[in-house]
């Protein structure tokens, strides 16, 4: 399926501000969330949050394989999977615990005040630090099989692919990784988010699915929990 970019990154957008904002914030005040407050969000908010955005996402997604695919979601976005593809968890692993602190190690060298390890592990040990029993489970369902599926879909079964068609293989590799990095609104977490959207992409890249991308994200999200609760 070939989505020009305008389109693609149009309905990126038009479903970022509707269901990450404006359907994510109703739901939450159907909660009883205050949202002017300074409190955080627990674990079930954030969890309701995250599947009403990814529901917009799955909905903008349908319609443009409609359009320009075979409204068939698994075809259209080359969701397939090969049991060689289960090597993809293992490089999801160690492009947590291994490439990420090698890649972070140089910038606390240098800036060791921004990007310290108690603030770049400061997100996910306040997660971790909340969750409990049922709380825990919902966590890492959400991060370690929703985030893998939803996020890949978009960012590399769309965004990546029709970045490719548009400006060639590894620059779309790359600008898909930086979308992805920036779209967390995270800076101290650009490094590592843009090194983990390679990884992705490159899963994509090297078997032409995006099964392999999804298992390295589970990967690489999972070791990060296992690592925040420790």
């Amino acid at each position: 399926m070939r989505v020009p970019l305008r389109v693609a990154s149009g309905a990126w957008f038009l479903a970022w501000v509707t269901g990450g904002m404006f359907l994510a914030w109703a739901a939450l005040l159907a909660m009883g969330v205050d949202l002017s407050g300074d409190e955080s969000l627990t674990i079930p908010q954030l969890s309701v949050s995250a599947v009403v955005s990814w529901a917009t996402f799955a909905v903008a997604l349908f319609f443009l394989g409609r359009q320009y695919g075979t409204g068939e979601p698994l075809v259209d976005y080359a969701v397939a999977f090969r049991p060689i593809d289960l090597l993809a968890v293992p490089a999801g692993v160690i492009g947590q615990v291994a490439l990420l602190p090698a890649l972070y190690w140089p910038l606390q060298q240098i800036w060791p005040d921004t990007f310290a390890q108690d603030e770049l592990e400061a997100r996910a040990r306040e997660l971790t630090d909340a969750a409990s029993g049922g709380t825990a489970v919902l966590l890492v369902v959400v991060v370690a099989v929703g985030a893998p599926v939803f996020e890949e879909l978009v960012y590399r079964g769309l965004l990546q692919r029709s970045l490719v068609d548009s400006v060639g293989r590894w620059p779309g590799l790359i600008a898909a990784a930086a979308w992805f990095a920036a779209i967390h609104l995270a800076p101290i977490e650009f490094p590592g988010l843009f090194l983990a959207g390679l990884i992705f992409g490159g899963a994509l890249h090297l078997s032409g699915r995006l099964g392999p991308a999804m298992l390295a994200h589970f990967g690489f999200n999972a070791a990060g929990l296992a690592i925040a609760f420790s």
